[in-house]
């Protein structure tokens, strides 16, 4: 379905109205929060560390069971472990490794079985309980025998306690660090149905919950389906009802009216049938495409004819026709006018078959929409030739009048005059309609373009983005920062929430200088004045919150759009972005240089409201670079350098400590205190093959140099992608512009390209196609 997602594999919908044809998304998102009790009062670490074990061991487990969740995402909090942290400076004293401890962790970490003996008549399992179960098991267990049978003991060398593994993402809510969670919804499911599952067995879980913790949803897609359903639901409704109104002015014959308008809701039920046999999706742009107008043409042709034959019938009688009369003329009736109606809607028909040509996106996009319109009209013509006669023979018994009504009357009056002016001057006409067309062909060539249109969703989600060489720390800080501000700042928003940095399964995975930011607003009629006097549109709201977050944070830049055009614009681009233009090259300098370029001037065309760079820059590198020399004097192979600097800093994950259906693995690593000490790296002990122990710094350099953080491929070639949101400008319009500016103005060395993904390419694919489906089917409509 178009360009793969490069930062990741979850799919939103396509269709925001329940249907999810193209992979995972995440339906509801929910926080636990701490409203009471110890978590309260407790340091920020362990009420995080407590609120990921109700997620993992209470609200994960529990909504997995759930019919058509697919998996149970969680960013943020602190996941549990027993950290055993070694004091480098002992571990040298009593010459042992980092390796030795991981080691004699992971040979106590383990039970086994011994299978089974039988004994008096029964089945005995034998089994060998040797798992270490506390901490104090843990600091007890020997590492090395001195003299005078002492044993050095993993409290000697190191310390034991509860701690966290090594934070890549985090999660706020209204400001402060929290725990978010996320149901993922498996392909094909619809996404309303599971999400009220959800929901309802959230409800469930609230009664189960420890005391002072509750679960509160900050983002559910139902409240924006319910209000589209709602949309659709009364688009229609009211669309009959006018259709039905204008039918009974002006056909003049109110019997004739209502058998015409009896199409309407069967026309209706024909289309949702074949919808709902050919897995067809209602929703916004299917629904909300059917026109009732035309699907009651040919039954109003039928019901027209029908009602003129049986009038002038009577006239010629003089009196009331017979039943068989009646059915006669009502059959010649149809008979004369039965061609036409087939052709007119055949016509109409044939006008929506390019859309079924579309692949990819714009099939999934626009396929629907075609496939309701015409099982409609389908359905509408079906009737208009069978139904709408035999309802005539039933309802047209009595005396039938063809008398104009005062609309009618009034229309004619102002039409034949201009009708017979215009035969007077027929090559004036003609001139005057071929330079009507001739215009509107000038002023198609001037029309901006969008390949889909755009859905207010209601909220906002931001993309905040710092510098990459940033730690989690500082990120989450700024992040906290920018949502208090945006509380404080904007009475229009009432709640906000953001996942920073990967999420434990690492479905969308990014930057800790990242953060996608979804800010939810209040009711429109809620928000401040315009200088206008009327309430803010979102538009000017949103370039408020920007400049408002650009002059509070100058180190930060950000991307606002809305929660699920934010997926769907990585699922077209791989950025997050309505427009992604992407330098390809092999040299990542050059394509810095070129993409910088590109942003320079792309900043300065009318309508780039957000310009950024999708994952670029550098960042400092702690490098330790083996000496193959010195390995080979010491006789140390690299896989022992990189178990030393994995297990300090990573650290080594050596079996776990059971507590219920709870495990909590032991990790080895150094603590960060010794993390952080740079220049204490090169003294960390290193096992050599013949049993002997030298310091890392033996056989390695160890130091900090800058390098590149992130470099995206595509297509198996370097690319840096500059991604840009657009207000106020249609797409086509904007690129059409950027690239002859950028065609002027950047120089591309040899074997370097520039191209323009998002909902550009998705366009231009589609308008090839269009271009070649549309003239065949205009030639089929003229056959």
């Amino acid at each position: 379905t178009g360009e793969p997602p490069q930062r990741g594999m979850a799919v939103p919908a396509m269709s925001p109205t329940g249907e999810n044809p193209t992979g995972e998304t995440p339906v509801p998102r929910w926080t636990p929060v701490s409203r009471c009790g110890s978590e309260t009062r407790a340091p920020n670490e362990a009420r995080l560390r407590a609120l990921k074990l109700v997620q993992d061991h209470i609200i994960k487990p529990a909504l997995r069971t759930v019919p058509g969740v697919s998996e149970v995402n969680t960013s943020g909090g602190r996941d549990t472990q027993i950290v055993v942290t070694p004091d480098p400076a002992h571990l040298a004293n009593f010459g042992l490794t980092l390796d030795d401890i991981a080691n004699a962790l992971s040979a106590n970490s383990a039970n086994a079985g011994g299978s089974v003996v039988e004994k008096g008549g029964e089945s005995v399992t034998v089994r060998s309980v040797a798992r270490v179960q506390t901490v104090a098991d843990i600091e007890n267990l020997p590492l090395k025998f001195t003299g005078a049978a002492r044993a050095v003991r993993v409290r000697d060398v190191a310390t034991v306690a509860i701690g966290s593994s090594v934070r890549t993402g985090t999660a706020t809510h209204n400001g402060e660090e929290a725990v978010l969670g996320s149901a993922l919804m498996l392909i094909g499911e619809n996404s309303r149905a599971v999400a009220a599952r959800v929901d309802a067995k959230i409800a469930e879980l609230r009664k189960k919950l420890p005391p002072g913790i509750e679960i509160e949803t900050v983002y559910n897609r139902t409240a924006l389906v319910d209000k589209t359903i709602a949309t659709v639901r009364s688009n229609l409704l009211e669309g009959a009802l006018l259709v039905i109104a204008v039918l009974v002015a002006l056909l003049g014959n109110w019997r004739a009216a209502l058998i015409v308008a009896s199409a309407i809701p069967l026309s209706l039920l024909f289309a949702m049938t074949g919808m709902a046999r050919y897995g067809v999706s209602g929703n916004l742009m299917s629904l909300g495409a059917v026109d009732f107008g035309l699907i009651v043409d040919g039954a109003v042709v039928m019901a027209e004819n029908i009602v003129r034959v049986l009038a002038l019938r009577q006239r010629e009688l003089g009196r009331m026709l017979t039943k068989p009369e009646r059915n006669d003329a009502i059959l010649a009736a149809c008979q004369q006018v039965g061609k036409p109606a087939v052709f007119g809607v055949a016509v109409i028909t044939i006008v929506y078959f390019p859309l079924f040509s579309l692949t990819g996106v714009a099939a999934k996009t626009f396929a629907p929409m075609a496939f309701t319109v015409v099982f409609a009209l389908a359905g509408a013509l079906l009737f208009a030739l069978t139904l709408t006669p035999v309802l005539a023979s039933f309802f047209m018994s009595r005396r039938v009048r063809e008398d104009d009504n005062a609309a009618i009357r009034l229309a004619r009056r102002i039409y034949l005059p201009v009708l017979r002016g215009c035969l007077r001057v027929r090559p004036l006409v003609c001139l005057a309609g071929v330079a009507a067309f001739a215009g509107a062909c000038v002023v198609f060539t001037k029309l901006g373009a969008e390949f889909i249109p755009q859905l207010d969703e209601g909220d906002v989600a931001a993309q905040l983005i710092r510098t990459t060489s940033i730690g989690l720390d500082a990120s989450l800080e700024m992040q906290t920062a920018s949502e208090r501000h945006l509380l404080e700042k904007f009475p229009e928003v009432r709640l906000a929430f953001s996942r920073v940095g990967t999420s434990e399964v690492a479905t969308d995975p990014m930057g800790v200088n990242v953060g996608d930011t979804y800010i939810l607003l209040r009711p429109p009629e809620t928000w401040r004045r315009g200088t206008d006097g009327r309430p803010l549109s979102k538009e000017a709201l949103v370039d408020l919150m920007s400049d408002s977050l650009a002059a509070r944070f100058p180190g930060q830049s950000q991307l606002f759009s809305q929660p699920i055009e934010l997926r769907f614009n990585e699922l077209l681009s791989g950025s997050r972005a309505d427009i992604a233009i992407k330098v390809f090259g092999d040299d990542y300098d050059t394509l810095e240089r070129l993409a910088i370029e590109v942003r320079e001037i792309v900043e300065k065309i009318p309508g780039a409201a957000d310009v950024e760079f999708d994952a670029a820059g550098r960042a400092p590198v702690l490098q330790v670079a083996v000496n193959r020399e010195a390995m080979a004097r010491y006789n140390v192979h690299a896989d022992a350098v990189n178990a030393v600097v994995g297990t300090a800093f990573a650290g080594a994950e050596s079996g776990v400590v059971v507590d219920g259906n709870r495990r909590f693995p032991i990790v080895t690593r150094l603590p960060d205190t010794a993390r952080r000490d740079f220049a204490g790296i090169a003294a960390l002990p290193v096992r050599t093959n013949d049993g002997g122990v030298i310091t890392l710094g033996q056989v390695a350099t160890v130091g900090v140099t800058e390098a590149v953080n992130t470099i995206n491929r595509e297509a198996f070639q370097r690319r840096m992608a500059v991604q840009v949101n657009l207000r106020g400008r249609d797409v086509e319009g904007f690129v059409r512009e950027a690239q002859e500016k950028i065609a002027a103005g950047v120089v591309l060395p040899e074997g370097y390209f520039i191209e323009y993904g998002g909902a550009f390419k998705n366009l231009a694919e589609a308008r090839a196609r269009l271009a070649v489906v549309v003239p065949a089917a205009l030639a089929l409509i003229f056959a």
